[in-house]
């Protein structure tokens, strides 16, 4: 019964025990919960022990040990192990033992071996061991080669190499396809694949053995190949089919190897039309197989390859059929024609491919290979072409270290300056008009058909281009065809952006052509910039820049050719800026607007650059430019580049200071601290709250800091007197006026010149002055400090706030 029930009851009752009984009724409540709390430690305890302490790991299932060997691999490992020692034991038989035997004897042990290893297969098939006839199967298979080898050494002696292996080839090929397709023999997966590899052999020896040239023994490579596509078409079995693959592509790739290399070595149209053949019959093979890959439904025969990748191997073969067809024919052209002819007849067969395209007849995988094989030969045609546009275009850029050295006689020779020309160059441009015109006459396709355009447009431009060189045109009529290029494309209405690219080509060729003679330096240069002025109306982001480029180059060009000097070229120039700053003001166009000032202070740079040998023209060039930059910042969108003006103005007034000998910094240094505080004040009238430092300090401290650290070395009194006036009259007005930086700066500068000039009379006291006084007169001063710390802290505290409050 616990203390508080005692209470109760002890309450509800008339007597009230004495203080010593209601004590002990304490102290026994107190006894019983001191017992159940150490009963509650303890069980904590032990749970707290039981958490902590890990649980075992839970015990681990036994697993069988799974044997290493099935007993089927075990079974082909003891049967393939069977049949190599058997096939070894016949080979040493052969070799050693046969020569004991008589031809009757040889005979009986040739056909009793062969005929029962043969034969075993089919007794085996009928009990159900498939794996023990195949091993038995292949040992037969073996010992017909082994067979074929001991009649050739004994019975055949006569027989050379070639002629007897391509017989015996033949017959083992002929031999095991009869008893791979026996019914009994049927279920034996080797028989049919070893006679397609014994028949690889057949014409190949054929060939050899019949002393066949070149010519003969590629033919019998593409029949063979031709005997391979056949059995992988037709084929079941996937081991048949996959060698039969194989024999297709490896034979055939030697083929056609052997074949174009032939075609292209051909001396004459008798060994060209007989590798052209050679490279037909390839074609025929590749088309046929493409033509039946494409009638594949689901899955192709006998494998499991998507239907989709069937039509891929079709999609190949077509375009190596096509590819293969204008070898062919170009060859036969190429014996009968000049070498300047053999790219444009290749290419006339690459054309004619594009007629198969449209013919319903072929399936569709064929077409769209002949299309693809098609676009492979132009393309390959437009890279040949590519030497020819590369020298006519970059060729001229050498006559900037020749300029003005004599016109050349035709174009030819303006182009090849220092590279050669290529050869067989002549049909180049037939070309790149022919490749132009499939494109814009062949693709009709919605997607395809912008961009076919500009294909055609970009190609014809190349022809053009390189037509006059070709041609060797004389170079005035050269440079004349250059101009009217330049002219037609920037009037063409279609592929905008593209024909101004290819403008700005044509012109900087005709601008580099032109630099051989002063005269059609001029005439070029006058006839560009007057071309792209024109036409700037039209699409002014690039042609009006290019304009002002031409008119910069222009003006330098008119110098040279009036024998100024660079720094009286520059004023010319600086017509170029002017003329960018007007257009600029009348554009709209944002981005129009940015190439033409760029292009204008480009201009304006070169100007600096001519003038930079002369100060007296180098400070009127900057002065210009400064008044063209003031003019362009009264345009509200270009305020900013007032600053860029007052520059290009301090910058004018330094290089006249300059010109005219003066060393006195203020000179430089006023000019610029006059204009930065009167904008300062300007600001601080806006806005009152802009600190003084921001108003006033860059400009203050243009002028102050360069005085004071001439005057620290001016041996006169005049400059730092008028330096220390001028600096205390800026610490009286910054304490005045409760400007911070006005005081800062003009007491520092005020403290450091009255230092510059005590400094002599303070080392003439020091000299004076015992060794000993300078220590003790830094100890008093320390000792002075000390006993004042605490109020110079509180003076440089309230130095702070005063300092802080001002502005």
């Amino acid at each position: 019964m616990s203390y508080d029930v005692t209470r109760t009851t002890l309450q509800g009752m008339t007597h009230f025990p004495p203080p010593a009984e209601e004590l002990r009724l304490l102290d026994a409540e107190l006894f019983h919960l001191d017992a159940r709390r150490a009963q509650l430690l303890r069980r904590r305890a032990w749970l707290v022990t039981a958490l902590q302490t890990p649980a075992p790991p839970p015990p681990r299932p036994t697993v069988a040990a799974r044997p290493e060997a099935t007993a089927p691999r075990v079974q082909n490992v003891l049967l393939m192990l069977g049949g190599v020692l058997l096939l070894i034991a016949a080979t040493a038989f052969t070799l050693v033992s046969w020569g004991d035997l008589g031809i009757s004897g040889r005979a009986a042990v040739l056909g009793a071996v062969t005929t029962a290893t043969l034969a075993a297969p089919v007794a085996l098939l009928r009990r159900g061991l498939r794996s023990t006839a195949e091993s038995v199967a292949g040992l037969g298979l073996a010992l017909t080669v082994l067979d074929a080898y001991a009649l050739h050494g004994a019975v055949f002696t006569g027989a050379e190499g070639a002629p007897y292996t391509a017989v015996a080839s033949a017959l083992l090929a002929g031999l095991w396809l009869a008893y791979g397709l026996l019914p009994p023999l049927k279920e034996l997966a080797l028989p049919l694949p070893a006679a397609v590899l014994a028949a690889q052999l057949p014409l190949f020896y054929s060939a050899l053995a019949l002393d066949a040239d070149a010519y003969g023994v590629t033919a019998a490579l593409l029949v063979t190949a031709a005997f391979d596509t056949v059995v992988a078409l037709r084929a079941t079995a996937g081991l048949v089919r996959f060698l039969a693959v194989v024999g297709a592509y490896g034979l055939g790739g030697s083929g056609v190897w052997a074949a174009g290399s032939l075609s292209w070595t051909a001396t004459g149209p008798s060994a060209a039309a007989r590798a052209a053949a050679l490279l037909l019959l390839a074609a025929t093979i590749a088309l046929a197989a493409a033509w039946r890959g494409t009638s594949a439904q689901d899955t192709a025969p006998g494998t499991d390859l998507p239907a989709t990748q069937g039509t891929g191997h079709a999609f190949g073969l077509s375009i190596a059929s096509a590819l293969l067809l204008v070898a062919a024919l170009g060859g036969m052209a190429r014996s009968a024609l000049p070498g300047t002819w053999t790219v444009p007849v290749h290419l006339a067969c690459g054309i004619a491919l594009l007629a198969a395209v449209r013919a319903d007849r072929l399936p569709e995988t064929v077409r769209r290979g002949f299309a693809a094989a098609s676009g492979a030969v132009q393309a390959l045609a437009v890279v040949w072409t590519l030497p020819v546009v590369a020298v006519t275009l970059l060729g001229p850029v050498a006559w900037v270290t020749h300029a003005w050295s004599g016109a050349p006689a035709d174009l030819r020779e303006a182009v090849t300056v220092d590279a050669p020309w290529p050869p067989d160059a002549a049909t180049a441009p037939l070309v790149l008009v022919a490749v132009a015109a499939v494109l814009a006459l062949a693709v009709r396709h919605t997607d395809w058909r912008p961009r076919a355009l500009t294909g055609a447009l970009v190609l014809t431009w190349a022809a053009v281009l390189t037509l006059p060189a070709v041609l060797e045109l004389p170079y005035t009529l050269g440079l004349l065809m250059l101009g009217s290029v330049t002219g037609v494309i920037l009037a063409s209405p279609y592929g905008q952006p593209t024909a101004t690219v290819l403008a700005l080509a044509t012109s900087a060729n005709l601008g580099f052509v032109a630099l051989a003679s002063q005269s059609a330096t001029l005439t070029a240069l006058g006839a560009l910039t007057a071309i792209f002025a024109v036409v700037s109306w039209r699409f002014t982001v690039v042609t009006a820049p290019a304009a002002l480029a031409y008119a910069t180059t222009l003006a330098c060009a008119i110098g040279a050719a009036a024998d100024w000097q660079p720094q009286y070229t520059a004023l010319l120039v600086l017509a170029v800026p002017v003329s960018a700053a007007l257009l600029a003001a009348r554009l709209k166009e944002p981005r129009a607007t940015m190439t033409v000032e760029v292009a204008g202070a480009v201009a304006a740079l070169l100007a600096l650059a001519l003038a930079a040998t002369d100060l007296p023209m180098l400070a009127l060039v900057l002065s210009l430019c400064g008044v063209i930059a003031a003019g362009t910042a009264l345009r509200p969108d270009r305020h900013t580049v007032g600053y860029a003006s007052a520059a290009l103005f301090l910058l004018a007034t330094w290089v006249r200071l300059a010109a005219w000998e003066v060393d006195t910094p203020e000179a430089y240094t006023l000019p610029v601290t006059v204009p930065a505080l009167f904008v300062g004040f300007l600001r601080r009238r806006r806005a009152p709250e802009t600190s003084s430092w921001t108003a006033y300090g860059p400009g203050l401290a243009a002028t102050l800091l360069p005085s004071l650290v001439t005057a620290w070395g001016d041996p006169h009194w005049t400059r730092p007197l008028l330096l220390g006036l001028a600096a205390l009259s800026l610490t009286l007005l910054g304490g005045g006026y409760s400007l911070q930086a006005p005081l800062v700066l003009g007491g520092s500068v005020l403290t450091l010149d009255a230092l510059h000039e005590l400094a002599p009379y303070i080392v003439q006291v020091t000299d004076a002055l015992p060794r000993w006084v300078p220590p003790a007169l830094a100890g008093l001063l320390l000792l002075a400090l000390g006993a004042t710390y605490e109020r110079r802290i509180r003076d440089v505290q309230r130095m702070r706030n005063i300092l802080g409050r001002m502005s």
